[in-house]
């Protein structure tokens, strides 16, 4: 059943209102949206892309609910959900403590938004769902899958968060994230991120997540930022939350043998898409996923980064539809042993 509420109230330091800037993804076809998930959850932000026309007795068509990575928003979905709305309808949520859903360093970790993630399902979709997550959303996504296989038709991981080779990662991005994890020092770091301009982190983030930076389209970085200015002014635990989200990351890939044998484990079919000039999780992090599940349909892109729904929206839709069109895969046998790498 779909809970809908004003989600935020009156901001005490000034008295006016913090709704958020519901219609930032109306340009794309998307209807911003908040769904009140009981007292023990934030509420949530999401998007409706809406989906294809019903026909009697057509029970084919399956909702897709797409999640979105560490520092991301709905908006990383704007260019991908409207291309796949054939098959089904299709949501894009923010996470807790990220886009406009409130949420601070507890609530944003990745085992609270698991659970924000599967209320979601219940409560919003209401039916199975395929999920298709990116970096941090694909953990999340991988996570929800576990625990809750009910709730989730298909899985589609775009770049994922998972377990790395030190000599495979990239050393800057390795150095950021061992910061993260030191108190204090981590806490410092973020701050002096948060003192750029709005405008300069999203490039930077986008220099950090493209192949190609010239490739992103102006309009979503245009919203981008608008997002990052409501966050400024009115969600003043922003800092806490990223940090608290980059630090369960780590939690989670430091015990990489028991997130490869979750992994090993998933009951959904798995579509895993990965750019092959990822710097955030490295390609062959990936293939050595791919080579311990050789039952998941594995996508290696050439010339695409850690997003690639952004970075070439057409190609991705393409990938997934045409996965999404073949009957679905034989589940695991769940007797088959696991992974022996890491």
């Amino acid at each position: 059943m779909r809970r809908v509420t004003a989600p935020y109230p009156a901001d005490e330091r000034t008295g006016g209102s913090t709704a958020p800037p519901l219609s930032l993804a109306a340009r794309w076809g998307g209807t911003g949206q908040v769904a009140d998930l009981g007292p023990d959850l934030p509420s949530v932000h999401y998007v409706d892309f809406g989906g294809p026309e019903p026909r009697d007795g057509d029970g084919s068509h399956t909702p897709l609910v797409l999640v979105h990575g560490l520092g991301g928003s709905h908006l990383n979905w704007v260019l991908l959900g409207p291309q796949l709305r054939r098959h089904g309808r299709v949501y894009a949520l923010d996470l807790a403590g990220f886009g406009l859903t409130r949420g601070g360093e507890r609530e944003s970790t990745v085992s609270a938004n698991v659970a924000l993630l599967a209320a979601f399902l219940r409560d919003v979709v209401g039916e199975p769902a395929v999920l298709v997550g990116n970096s941090m959303g694909g953990m999340v996504s991988i996570f929800a899958a576990a625990a809750h296989p009910d709730l989730v038709a298909r899985l589609v991981l775009l770049d994922p968060s998972i377990p790395t080779r030190r000599r495979d990662a990239d050393r800057q991005v390795a150095a950021t994230f061992f910061v993260y994890g030191i108190p204090r020092v981590g806490e410092a770091l973020v701050r002096r991120i948060g003192e750029r301009s709005d405008r300069q982190r999203v490039m930077d983030t986008t220099n950090l997540c493209f192949a190609d930076p010239t490739r992103a389209d102006p309009a979503v970085l245009d919203a981008g930022v608008e997002i990052l200015a409501y966050r400024r002014e009115h969600a003043p635990e922003a800092q806490g939350a990223y940090l608290g989200a980059a630090r369960s990351i780590i939690r989670v890939l430091k015990r990489g043998r028991k997130y490869a044998a979750l992994l090993h484990g998933l009951e959904a079919p798995v579509l895993l898409v990965h750019g092959e000039h990822d710097r955030l999780v490295p390609v062959a992090a990936a293939r050595t996923l791919a080579a311990e599940n050789p039952e998941w349909t594995v996508e290696i892109v050439p010339d695409l980064g850690h997003a690639p729904m952004l970075e070439k929206p057409e190609l991705v839709a393409g990938i997934v539809a045409d996965w999404l069109d073949r009957p679905a895969p034989d589940r695991p046998s769940p007797d088959r042993p696991p992974p022996t790498g890491r």
